[in-house]
């Protein structure tokens, strides 16, 4: 799942935050709790959801989850005092209230890193028919290799093969 807020693009599948066009380097435990808040943003999630799902229970400390969450800020471009992604309500708990789109697709490159020699799609569908080898050192076999057709454009004629 990618999550896109303001210039960011948070990819749960490949655990990349993206700051347009750069990586911004986060360490596991702050992309986890961004994921948690993102995945909540509709509630506010209280001290224990956080050390519940991020330290799976350990007992940690309120500055450890107060610096995680001042990296997590700062990874996102913001900041304690100005709470315009991540807001803190006193005695609740948190909340990620940033507008946020969810992209399924998974990601891809950028459309220009696309190498210059890729083609476009056709409007109608293709078959590429590939030759075969005859593994079986059957001759009798050979025709599956060959690929025998019925040809019936009138420039064919007479021939069945294709080649």
């Amino acid at each position: 799942m990618r999550y896109l807020f303001e210039e960011y693009a948070f990819d749960t599948e490949r655990r990349e935050l993206h700051r347009g066009a750069d990586v911004v380097s986060v360490a596991p435990q702050v992309f986890d709790l961004l994921e948690y808040l993102i995945r909540n943003r509709e509630r506010v999630v209280t001290k224990e959801n956080l050390i519940d799902a991020i330290w799976n229970g350990r007992s940690v400390s309120d500055a450890a989850l107060t610096t995680r969450l001042n990296v997590a800020r700062s990874a996102i471009g913001d900041s304690g005092e100005e709470q315009r992604l991540i807001k803190t309500l006193p005695r609740k708990g948190f909340r990620f209230v940033g507008q946020v789109r969810e992209a399924r697709e998974v990601a891809g490159p950028d459309s220009g890193d696309a190498p210059e020699s890729a083609l476009a799609l056709p409007d109608k569908p293709s078959i590429a028919v590939l030759p075969f080898d005859n593994m079986s050192g059957d001759p009798e076999q050979e025709y599956f290799a060959t690929g025998w057709l019925r040809r019936s454009s009138p420039r064919s004629r007479g021939s069945n093969r294709c080649s």
